[in-house]
């Protein structure tokens, strides 16, 4: 529950409702429910998730006697085609560990200028492991064209870094939740490996890609050398990430963890979690995707906003009204109980999840259209 709903009452009765809709008690007053648009990241675990974490059977995870840990490892590798699976806590964690895997101090990186990992993640592989990225301008279907690519790989000369690595991100975030189609990022991979670097994705939503484009996984990451993926977003588990791809690369990347800080004891609890969450959340991204359609289409209704091209579980919108800018639009959604997030001055993020239905897209419509009429 945000911290913006605090003092926002229900005005009707509650109905019950599933765990994650359980109103909280204050003051012996029942607050009504926040719909929570701001990211898929506040989602909650499903009661299949709760139950499995209660009942997990652990072990210490960095002396790989974790069987539940050993277990989501195996599952995440063979569901995206790879040798071999490694549980971190984070995608950002995910990602960090992926580059200093793949590179050494000087090496460079080839990203796009409007990447996670270059504009949130504290350009963390810089700071910690001495790697340059090589900003390559994202087109507005997320990917980076193979010109561009071509052209920032340096050339061997004692005056450059070393290109090492391109890094690709599915679904792409900041180009509002496009995906990457398989023949795109083959096409990648076969340009990368041709001059001998390597391909990372950032799938922190990879799943997602695989569902709008009804594909298996494997042919989004067949060719990539490694693949991180978000248990914790849309797939709805509490806290963690999966890096997979090679067995040898996952030895090192298991070593990256460790110096990280990321070396886990009875990670079991998390693990189980993000089984529940590949054999079970998967298919029903379809119904975040349906819901941020409707969404999408209900904004371009409603006077003083005007909604991006909408791909998956991500709704971008601009604000252009009298009374409103995205920040001011944004506390007052808050004060209804609806969360977005404000990227600017005058454009806001909504996000679809597990938790939010058809009807919370229904009252986050009328909402606005009471705040902008």
């Amino acid at each position: 529950m945000a911290s913006c709903a605090q003092n926002f009452f229900v005005q009707r009765p509650m109905v019950e409702s599933p765990a994650f809709k359980t109103p909280i008690f204050q003051n012996d007053l029942i607050m009504q429910r926040y719909i929570d648009l701001r990211s898929d990241t506040v989602t909650q675990p499903t009661p299949a998730m709760r139950e499995a974490m209660a009942r997990a059977v652990v072990g210490d995870d960095v002396f790989g006697e974790d069987p539940t840990v050993n277990q989501l490892e195996a599952l995440a590798a063979a569901r995206l085609g790879k040798e071999a699976g490694l549980l971190v806590t984070s995608g950002t964690q995910g990602n960090l560990v992926s580059l200093l895997s793949h590179c050494h101090r000087g090496d460079e990186v080839i990203m796009g200028h409007d990447s996670h990992t270059y504009n949130y993640e504290q350009v963390g592989a810089a700071v910690l492991g001495g790697i340059a990225p090589r900003i390559v301008q994202n087109q507005p279907d997320g990917t980076l064209q193979l010109e561009a690519i071509e052209a920032a790989i340096m050339p061997e000369n004692d005056h450059f870094g070393v290109s090492r690595l391109v890094s690709l991100e599915n679904t792409h975030n900041r180009r509002g939740g496009v995906y990457l189609t398989p023949a795109y990022t083959d096409a990648v991979a076969e340009l990368a490996h041709a001059r001998g670097l390597k391909l990372h994705i950032d799938g922190a939503r990879i799943f997602n890609a695989a569902v709008a484009q009804n594909v298996d996984v494997k042919e989004l990451v067949r060719h990539a050398d490694s693949v991180t993926f978000c248990l914790s977003k849309g797939l709805s588990a509490p806290v963690g990430s999966v890096v997979v791809g090679s067995a040898d690369f996952i030895k090192r990347a298991r070593r990256m963890r460790k110096i990280l800080g990321g070396g886990m004891r009875q990670a079991g609890v998390i693990a189980a979690a993000g089984i529940i969450a590949l054999n079970e959340m998967v298919d029903r991204l379809a119904e975040d995707h349906a819901n941020a359609r409707t969404l999408a289409e209900g904004l371009a209704q409603l006077p003083g906003v005007t909604p991006e091209p909408t791909y998956t579980n991500i709704v971008y919108f601009n604000v252009d009204h009298p009374h409103y800018t995205a920040p001011a639009l944004q506390e007052a959604l808050a004060s209804h109980g609806v969360g977005v997030l404000a990227l600017d001055h005058g454009r806001i993020r909504a996000v679809t999840h597990y938790g939010i239905d058809a009807d919370d897209i229904k009252e986050t419509l009328s909402v606005l259209l009471q705040l902008l009429a």
